[in-house]
Parts: structure tokens; sequence; C-alpha cells
């Protein structure tokens, strides 16, 4: 039941990372290129990269997975980052 509860955590933790780093490459090629951004602009821009970055890790939701396994079984061993992620995140 445990490592079912870190699993899900984990898996959570990781999707959310690079969902969140392809929303920050997508504004910040679109700052890049435009030079500006205003507000109506930020809002179509954050409910597009949203989107993307969704499909994008559904996409490889058994990829993700799989590194949430190998993660989990890494550190069942390892306490204190055990710990350090668990009480953090």
């Amino acid at each position: 039941m445990l490592l079912s509860t870190w699993l899900q955590r984990l898996y959570f933790i990781i999707r959310a990372f690079i969902m969140a780093q392809i929303g920050a490459v997508f504004t910040a090629v679109f700052i890049l290129y435009f030079g500006t951004i205003d507000v109506v602009k930020g809002i179509f821009l954050g409910i597009f990269t949203f989107v993307f970055s969704l499909v994008i890790t559904r996409l490889f939701d058994a990829q993700i997975t799989q590194a949430t396994k190998k993660l989990v079984a890494f550190i069942a061993g390892h306490r204190t980052v055990r710990d350090f992620i668990m009480s953090r995140f």
C-alpha cells in the first residue's frame, strides 16, 4: 500500500515537472520572438501550453510510469532521500 502511494505521488511530481518545463520553454520562446507579452496573449499562451504539455505527457505516459517505478525502487533503500522527497513535495 505504501509503495502504491509513493508511486502515485512521484508520478504526479515527475509529470508536473515535465509539464512545467514544456510550458516554460514555450513561454520563453514566445517572449524571445515577440519581445513582450500582454495579459490576453498570456492567457491564450497558458491555455495552449497546458493542453500541449498535457498531450505530450499522456503520449509518454508509459515511459513516465516506468521511470517513476525505477525511482521508487531506488529511494526505497535510501531512507533520508525518501523522507526528504515525500515530506517536501
